[in-house]
């Protein structure tokens, strides 16, 4: 590592963050090792089993929570903060009220933000590296085991808010973390003020109740969990509750007082693909195997895999409303080679029966549009 003055360091660290500016990142902060509380509210959160079935949380044990036994050497972590709310993508409420359409997380709707993120770190490395000089460093973008929103409080981004995500007073929670690790012992940057207050808004608008208490969240129970990281079955109880969210759940930020504040992303790679911001759950669930793969190339979405979307989608449509359609597509999913869809299929299936014989009426009429047939 170069060696470089206590003056050059703040000067460095200046830099770093108009490059990253300059980069597309809104906001940039630099933050110091000790996550030592953290690491204990994570033991807790672990014993009491709610992280489900990510085992992944448990398996690299304080590497989580120690920054500088993941990468020895760190001595700060360069966290960036960047905007993803894409500027043309269908009013989130309007598409959640309508239960023939399936709801894609907003993050999601784009490019993969792993990419995205990734390359312009990789950028501010670099210029790091030509102002500063060698020195050691790794790059992350919810790749490995990093507390992240822990280091972004601590850097200065935000703080972390009742529903656990990182909320800042300017710009809401609509954004994405990526960080540098680094040797250089640069000047830190100084925590922000919680500004929650007596707010609940977001445990109580969560439709499964994964937010069990303030800053406690139950993954078991959360959508983004049971349609994403789960690889099984959604629990029975929990099916209805999941509405027509078919990848992820924004509730929780939807109905933030705080992303009144936020912002529009300019980033190309975060539009809208393949109309998924309101697409027909009818046909999205008619997409073969090839279809999927083809149009969630490069996307997040390819996390929950082929029969995992399918899976989600069968749920959606148990939670539609009861049309012919609507059964047809399902019946047509009967006999699928998967037995996880085929069980949600058979559960939808069942909810319509019980609804009676599905009917087109007057009132139902306007959503053919939305079922994919006109």
């Amino acid at each position: 590592m170069t060696d470089l003055t206590a003056e050059d360091l703040r000067r460095l660290a200046a830099d770093i963050k108009e490059i990253g500016r300059g980069l597309g990142f809104q906001k940039i902060g630099i933050a110091g090792i000790d996550l030592a509380a953290d690491e204990r509210r994570l033991g807790e959160w672990l014993a009491a089993g709610r992280h489900g079935a990510m085992s992944y949380m448990q398996r690299h044990g304080a590497k989580r929570s120690r920054p500088a036994t993941l990468v020895p050497g760190t001595a700060r972590v360069i966290s960036a903060r960047m905007d993803y709310w894409p500027r043309e993508a269908r009013d989130a409420k309007g598409v959640l009220a309508d239960r023939t359409l399936g709801y894609v997380a907003r993050y999601a709707l784009g490019r993969d933000y792993h990419k995205v993120l990734r390359s312009r770190l990789e950028k501010l490395a670099r210029a790091i590296a030509e102002r500063a000089g060698p020195h050691g460093h790794r790059v992350f973008v919810d790749s490995a085991p990093v507390l992240e929103k822990a280091l972004a409080r601590d850097a200065g981004l935000g703080w972390i808010g009742k529903h656990t995500n990182l909320l800042d007073r300017d710009a809401g929670s609509w954004f994405l973390l990526g960080e540098v690790f680094t040797d250089l012992p640069l000047p830190v940057d100084a925590p922000v003020t919680e500004h929650c207050g007596t707010c609940r808004a977001c445990l109580d608008v969560c439709p499964t109740g994964a937010i069990v208490a303030p800053y406690e969240l139950d993954a078991r129970r959360c959508i983004s969990y049971l349609t994403i990281e789960l690889r099984g079955s959604i629990p029975e109880e929990l099916r209805e509750a999941v509405g027509n969210r078919i990848f992820g759940c924004d509730d929780c930020q939807l109905f933030c007082p705080w992303n009144k504040f936020a912002r529009p992303t300019d980033v190309g790679d975060f539009a809208v693909r393949h109309g998924l911001d309101d697409r027909a759950l009818v046909e999205l669930f008619a997409w073969s195997e090839p279809t999927w793969e083809a149009r969630t190339a490069g996307s997040p979405i390819r996390r929950a895999g082929y029969e995992g979307w399918l899976r989600n989608i069968a749920v959606a449509l148990g939670n539609a409303p009861n049309d012919p359609r609507v059964v047809a597509a399902l019946r047509a999913r009967l006999d699928d080679p998967s037995p996880i869809v085929r069980e949600h299929v058979r559960w939808a299936l069942a909810r319509h029966e019980r609804a009676g014989p599905a009917a087109v009426t007057e009132a139902s009429s306007p959503t053919e549009k939305n079922l994919g047939v006109a």
